[in-house]
């Protein structure tokens, strides 16, 4: 039975035991490096099962032509019982096909291992922080937010099943001058609470209708204590009211795509912690920051107000930018760079690696926040990979046009309008289809229709289908069984080598950090499935229920029960139920 190892990674073993008798025979030498030797699928099905590349790499250092070290290599391999032929192919390739008991082994070890099928041991349990949606605290998810938050919510999932301990942290923006605009907003709900006419909200403030129960409920709380007050007696209450309500109300809305975070860190207590101070310093001691004076605005006169002022500056320049960049404003406050670098640095002391999922409008800060980052861990003694992707804008449309903005939230279309729209599987499904750094529409009418060209109704009728046909085979009383497999065919076969990619493409997806990939995977079987079930109507002996035959039937519905399995396996990395009727 093949165990929680996938099927290519023991086939990699075996292929390491044949190079250790080479390095033994003296073909190769003892020092070889193997690190470039793999184990894959082809690109072309029709070459084989497995592909390897071991002569083309190995040849150089085993001073031999490649096509003469792959012969040498192929007397080994077609002594393993599991293969059934290894040819040479172009300079030096070996295509492999395998014999029809691995994949009825492997059929087995899917109902073996069930739920666990495709789980991985390969993130050895390592930390990993995925800081994901971080939107300001002032008003509802919008889809600006959506595709980050399923993007994030995946890659951490992802992560958690090929065995990583996944941290999923929000930064709550809580110290800016756009907490300051909060606060004075729902000022003037508070007021309108009380019986005031406030008339249009002013240009400047937030002017959604969700403010209006944050303002009553300060005014219950207050009464007119604060009506006509002046601001530096109120703000900071306010404010600080107003950002848990909509901390509240953003975990609502986030709620609502099954997505929770562990972690939510404030950047107001980072500073008052003073970790950009100890950030400042750690660079200043790297020389990486230092006293200096801005360029004026180029490509203009600078404006009349305009004056040069000495502040602390990154050398961004030395990773590419333009200019260096100030981490503290002439007033003394700290710029986003100067306390997103503390941030990072804070969190990297608990974390093996970190990951931020960023909208694609931020690419021009990568290279520096990067940068930074490497360099206060570096100095701490510790090394932790930082990595950032980017992530694009959806444009939201209605039958090709685009859609209205949203009554609720003023300007814009929530998180909360779609999911109640179109419904959480089919929100994060979409937001799946395409890479995240590609543009991308989301049409409400497209994404619900019953057709082929919709990827989450013919995945998910995939599933259905399997679920159906259970249904229909139990009132004939069929079941799956695994005692008759010797009588699945090479036809039926095709269908688990398929299956048997995505142990594989789990440990792949997750080292590139692209969650993405399981999608675009479930619509390759999803398909697949469909072409093996639709096979049947054209020709009734290769139907999965065949009434007069109990064997090949309970052999075909062990086979469709597996790749039920593995769908639901794939959609639940990705945050997504599968459904059983449609």
């Amino acid at each position: 039975m093949i165990d929680m190892q996938t099927l290519h990674a023991g086939f990699a073993a075996k292929l390491d035991r044949v190079l250790d008798a080479l390095v033994s025979d003296g073909t190769l030498p003892g020092d070889t490096n193997r690190a470039n030797v793999a184990v894959e699928p082809p690109r072309d099905a029709a070459h084989g099962d497995l592909a390897i590349n071991a002569a083309m790499v190995l040849a150089k250092q085993a001073k031999s032509n490649p096509r003469a070290l792959a012969e040498k290599i192929v007397a080994h391999l077609e002594n393993d019982d599991d293969v059934a032929s290894a040819e040479i192919a172009g300079p030096g390739f070996i295509n492999l096909r395998l014999t029809e008991d691995v994949w009825r082994r492997e059929l087995l070890a899917i109902a073996e291992q069930g739920e666990h099928y495709g789980r991985s041991s390969m993130g050895e349990g390592k930390r990993v922080n995925v800081e994901y949606v971080s939107a300001n605290p002032t008003g509802p998810m919008h889809m600006g937010h959506c595709r980050g938050a399923v993007v994030g919510d995946a890659l951490a999932g992802l992560l958690e099943f090929s065995g990583h301990s996944v941290i999923r942290e929000y930064y709550v923006n809580d110290a800016g001058g756009q907490v300051d605009v909060l606060a004075r907003s729902v000022h003037m709900r508070y007021r309108e609470a009380l019986g005031e006419d406030i008339g249009a909200i002013p240009e400047g403030l937030y002017p959604g209708d969700y403010l209006k129960p944050i303002g009553a409920s300060l005014a219950e709380q207050f009464g007119d204590q604060y009506t006509r007050a002046d601001e530096s007696e109120w703000l900071a209450e306010f404010r600080t009211a107003s950002v848990a309500a909509m901390m509240e109300l953003i975990k609502a809305d986030l709620a609502l795509l099954g997505i929770h975070h562990d972690l939510f860190s404030s950047e107001a207590e980072l500073q008052a912690a003073g970790k950009p101070a100890e950030a400042e310093a750690w660079l200043r001691e790297k020389g990486l920051v230092y006293d200096g004076v801005l360029e004026a605005p180029k490509g203009k006169a600078p404006p009349e107000d305009w004056e040069p002022v000495e502040l602390p500056l990154f050398r961004s320049t030395q990773f590419g930018d333009d200019q260096d960049r100030p981490i503290k404003k002439s007033d003394g406050k700290w710029t986003y760079f100067g306390a997103d670098l503390a941030y990072h640095f804070q969190k990297a002391e608990t974390t093996d690696a970190m990951i931020d999922i960023w909208g694609a409008d931020h690419a021009g800060t990568v290279k520096r926040i990067k940068a930074a980052v490497a360099a206060l861990t570096q100095g701490a003694g510790r090394d932790v990979p930082f990595d950032v992707k980017l992530v694009q804008m959806v444009q939201l449309m209605r039958n090709g046009e685009p859609a209205k903005m949203s009554k609720r939230s003023g300007n814009f279309i929530t998180i909360a309008d779609m999911v109640e729209e179109v419904g959480k599987d089919v929100v994060r499904f979409t937001m799946l289809t395409r890479k995240p750094e590609a543009q991308m529409e989301f049409d409400f009418a497209k994404v619900v229709e019953a057709s082929r060209e919709n990827p989450v109704f013919y995945l998910q009728y995939a599933h259905a289908r399997i679920q159906s046909t259970m249904r229909k085979a139990a009132a004939e009383g069929l079941a799956p069984s695994a005692d008759h497999i010797a009588e699945l065919a090479d036809e039926d076969l095709a269908l688990v080598r398929e299956a048997a990619q995505f142990p594989r493409l789990i440990e792949a997806a997750a080292q590139a950090r692209e969650p993405h990939r399981v999608a675009f995977y479930l619509g390759d079987l999803a398909a697949a499935f469909h072409s093996y079930w639709n096979a049947g109507n054209d020709d009734p002996s290769k139907r999965i229920i065949q009434s007069e035959n109990e064997t090949v039937s309970g052999a075909r519905l062990f086979l469709a029960q597996q790749i039920g399995q593995i769908i639901r396996n794939g959609l639940g990395v990705l945050g997504v139920e599968a459904v059983e009727e449609m």
